[in-house]
């Protein structure tokens, strides 16, 4: 199946940097690029994009506000927001506002496309950096005690878990326990149905690190 892809970018050199990147995956077609919020939100609920790039500081309507309205209008629709700081305040609003992964534009573009992929199967992908970031912030707020539902995992969805814990993006996951990265997705969502939980936030807290 080819994925869908919109972008939402005003610095055109970056739209269509990100458009053909989008373009030259072989597995994605980009449906959409608009330069503002308030484009976009005119013209992407019509294209039906299954994954939206979505620039942070948008001029006007910034990218959490777009994210929060466009996914009023189209909720199947997932949101990777592109942001070049890891504020750890963006961070969190951008995931209130149904935002469900966050990657810096000076990610490699095979981040930027696994991103997609990754969050179009489910999961909640995010550049290392700010996974570790969200991960330090909630763990110096609170310290819940460990899920007895974790006894259900096997030995090797423990140790993606914890991997994930730490921040890990699914490639390194993979190169660290040896296996591929559709393996080690096919963990993350066997993880996540045991675990009950749908993102990668949720599926830590049941570890009692955040």
């Amino acid at each position: 199946m080819t994925l869908r892809v919109a972008i939402v970018e005003d610095d055109e050199r970056l739209r269509q940097q990100f458009a053909q990147l989008v373009e030259n995956a072989g597995d994605m077609t980009c449906v959409g690029d608009s330069p503002s919020a308030e484009a976009a939100l005119t013209t992407l609920p019509r294209v039906a994009p299954d994954v939206v790039l979505m620039d942070l500081n948008l001029p006007g309507i910034n990218g959490i506000e777009c994210t929060r309205r466009l996914k009023a209008l189209r909720p199947d629709t997932q949101v990777v927001m592109l942001t070049s700081f890891e504020s750890t305040e963006a961070i969190f609003d951008s995931l209130a506002a149904g935002a469900t992964g966050y990657v810096l534009k000076r990610a490699p573009g095979n981040e930027i496309l696994e991103a997609v992929r990754d969050v179009h199967a489910g999961g909640s992908p995010m550049s290392s950096a700010i996974a570790r970031k969200v991960v330090s912030f909630f763990g110096k707020r609170v310290d819940p005690a460990p899920s007895p539902e974790l006894d259900r995992l096997t030995d090797r969805e423990r140790s993606v878990l914890l991997a994930l814990a730490e921040g890990q993006q699914y490639k390194e996951i993979a190169d660290t326990l040896g296996i591929s990265i559709n393996t080690v997705r096919n963990h993350v969502k066997r993880t996540y149905e045991k675990l009950q939980v749908n993102t990668r936030l949720d599926a830590v807290r049941k570890l009692g690190r955040v």
